[in-house]
């Protein structure tokens, strides 16, 4: 009885060892505790830096939230570390080049998200433009006293010029769920889409500044990077209609949330949506006093199935890396072949 306890406390010691850093779905551990030892992190209380680099010690493989900072000093304090999986599209919360450069490859949870992230944003511009949680608000607090041919006045969706910044997967789903309100959609995007993609879409190539000039509704759909930090600042406000509406569903630091708080306030332009903040979880004081924006707790992929879905994609990554296999979605390549040919000379 001893030896045979002693024989399989030693074969789980052998195993490699994997780090959940939050509460995820239960398919990720579910997978990962097959063929390894895993230590999750059972709760929705995010866990501090000095937490996370205690939890990675001796890990084998991390999986971490989009909302931990995985920053160089995490990276390197474990030397066995082989593989980030971030459960998340974004990776911007990762020092991607820190652990490329140490032969760590850094995944993500890409396409999953598309639909559910392109469903909340068709969903945030019709409630920013019938004023749909005004109403809410207005109904539950007792002042609606019946219709009235004037009383709570939004504006149509269908027929207007929707702005699209980033055609990417996101983009070209929102764009799809647009053209069943018959809107014209604009874009603008790092790389232009062929003519036959245009076609296929009907959509319109247009330059930044054009798009912000033109749209009625203008949809961020593009990742976060120093390039496209404030992208959308006080300089861009005065470019758009005093009838336009923004919506973000992306990435908070992609909009100056000062300079929004002042345009909204000098009415340069109608209304916001926002899902994701500038300092998430923080929103710039201010903006919750507003009537004319919404709010949502970064809700874009907040499905049962999207989040089950990135769970195993995850968690996929990190089986694929440790049993010595190509990771499905790495993110930091460049710095991963970086590294290689360093150490090739």
């Amino acid at each position: 009885m001893v030896k045979g306890w002693f024989q399989m406390m030693k074969h789980k010691n052998d195993l490699k060892k994997v780090f959940i850093s939050g509460k995820i779905p239960k398919v990720a551990y579910n997978i990962l505790s097959q063929e390894f030892e895993v230590s999750m992190h059972d709760d929705l209380r995010l866990l501090s830096k000095e937490e996370i680099l205690d939890g990675v010690k001796g890990m084998d493989a991390l999986l971490c939230l989009l909302s931990d900072s995985i920053d160089a000093e995490i990276i390197t304090s474990n030397p066995n570390l082989r593989v980030i999986a971030n459960y998340g599209a974004g990776f911007n919360n990762i020092d991607i080049e820190t652990a490329g450069l140490r032969g760590i490859p850094v995944t993500n949870t890409p396409d999953v998200s598309t639909a559910a992230t392109a469903d909340l944003t068709i969903g945030l511009m019709l409630a920013i433009a019938r004023r749909i949680v005004e109403g809410d608000k207005e109904t539950r607090a007792g002042y609606f006293k019946g219709w009235a041919p004037l009383y709570h006045l939004g504006v149509d969706v269908t027929g207007k010029t929707l702005g699209v910044i980033g055609m990417g997967n996101i983009g070209q789903a929102v764009t799809r769920r647009a053209k069943a309100f018959d809107m014209k959609v604009i874009y603008s995007s790092r790389t232009r889409l062929s003519a036959e993609k245009e076609k296929e879409l009907g959509v319109t190539y247009r330059s930044f500044e054009e798009v912000l000039q033109h749209a009625d509704f203008v949809s961020l759909n593009l990742s976060y990077s120093p390039a496209t930090h404030h992208m959308i600042g006080a300089k861009e406000f005065d470019m758009m209609k005093p009838t336009v509406y923004l919506i973000n569903a992306a990435r908070g630091p992609l909009v100056d949330e000062k300079a929004l708080l002042e345009a909204l306030k000098q009415k340069k332009i109608a209304g916001a949506a926002l899902d994701v903040y500038e300092n998430e979880p923080q929103v710039t004081e201010g903006l919750e006093k507003l009537d004319q924006v919404i709010l949502t707790p970064h809700l874009g992929n907040a499905t049962v199935e999207t989040r089950d879905a990135m769970a195993e994609i995850a968690a996929r990554n990190i089986l694929a890396v440790l049993n010595g296999e190509e990771p499905l979605t790495c993110v930091n390549q460049a710095y991963l072949k970086a590294q290689v040919n360093m150490a090739a000379k």
